[in-house]
């Protein structure tokens, strides 16, 4: 998830770079929403590893 915040990162800027504003503040907002949705359940795994401790097998 968070190669597809950057792939809609690097083209949101080379859409702002060639001035096609509509194309890159929709791409800044997708990355925007996939990073924080990375972030989240990124802190979700450690939490839940956390609490489930390592018992070694």
């Amino acid at each position: 998830m968070l190669y597809w915040a950057a792939v809609f990162l690097v083209v949101a800027l080379v859409a702002g770079l060639f001035g096609f504003g509509g194309i890159a503040s929709a791409s800044a907002g997708i990355a925007q929403i996939l990073f924080f949705i990375f972030l989240v359940l990124f802190v979700i795994a450690l939490l839940a590893r956390a609490f489930r401790g390592n018992v070694p097998r």
